[in-house]
């Protein structure tokens, strides 16, 4: 089978604008604001929940309380954020499209 030739055979090249790309940041931005604030009130329950249960009051425990629930929830919230910032971007557009001009491009 022959391969497209000329414009319709190489992959569509998406540009992201200026305004655009800065768009997409404010929207990560938003998006980190949120999850800090749910990361606030997650770790307010998790360290009352410790007191309430009658947890040894150790300050290893809370920080280390602390630290995890802080960690993993912006840290998922920063994963997501980037996933969606590379879909609206328009990066993830042009995965598994093969380009006619790189080494390994043969014509079945």
């Amino acid at each position: 089978m022959m391969r497209p030739s000329g414009a319709e055979g190489k992959a569509q090249v998406h540009k992201i604008e200026p305004p655009a790309a800065a768009a997409n940041w404010a929207a990560f931005r938003h998006l980190m604001r949120w999850t800090l604030l749910a990361t606030v009130a997650a770790m307010g329950l998790g360290l009352w929940w410790l007191h309430a249960s009658g947890a040894p009051a150790r300050w290893e425990l809370w920080l280390a309380a602390a630290g995890g629930i802080a960690g993993t929830m912006l840290l998922t919230g920063a994963l997501m954020g980037l996933v969606f910032l590379s879909n609206r971007s328009g990066h993830d557009a042009n995965v598994g499209q093969a380009d006619p001009e790189s080494p390994g491009w043969t014509d079945d």
